[in-house]
């Protein structure tokens, strides 16, 4: 019988490859484009997804995490204005994620993970639940969102879908 993390690494080994040819589409010049002033540009997007690959680790090693803590700084999403440098992050966030998978038990990923603001709940799943979620198809969502950005700007977009 295969374990939750035998399942799902199959997924996170299809999609993060995907996800970094895109990535890697991105030219320095375009970082600052955007459809509209108010959306997100392509390197805000860009900075999102590498940060997101690392939540990983976070999501199976504490129980919860507040995006507005009240003692401490809020949690940011990087700013990198170097395409190479997004990509390198994500490299980084996407080996630590898989080690994190993959050595992760049924039991572990049964917990339960909660989102809090200010130190209020907002939600408590699975960290499986969440893993899938607010990390794989959160990512998966944002790549989609630069993939179109990159057509908008005019770069001939890498399909993720190809061999």
């Amino acid at each position: 019988m295969s374990t939750r993390a035998e399942i799902m690494l199959p997924e996170f080994d299809r999609e993060m490859p995907r996800t970094r040819k895109i990535l890697a589409a991105i030219p320095a010049d375009k970082m600052d484009w955007q459809p509209d002033d108010k959306l997100h540009t392509i390197g805000w997007n860009a900075n999102h997804i590498a940060d997101c690959a690392g939540w990983t680790s976070h999501v199976i090693d504490y129980p919860e995490f507040d995006i507005q803590p009240k003692d401490c700084e809020q949690p940011a999403t990087p700013e990198m204005t170097d395409p190479a440098e997004v990509l390198a992050l994500f490299d980084k966030n996407i080996a630590s994620a898989r080690e994190a998978i993959a050595g992760v038990s049924d039991e572990e990923l049964a917990k339960p993970w909660s989102l809090l603001m200010g130190g209020q709940t907002l939600f408590t799943i699975t960290k499986e639940d969440c893993l899938r979620t607010w990390v794989f198809n959160h990512l998966v969502h944002h790549r989609g969102i630069l993939s179109i950005y990159l057509r908008m700007a005019g770069i001939d977009s890498v399909s993720v879908y190809e061999a």
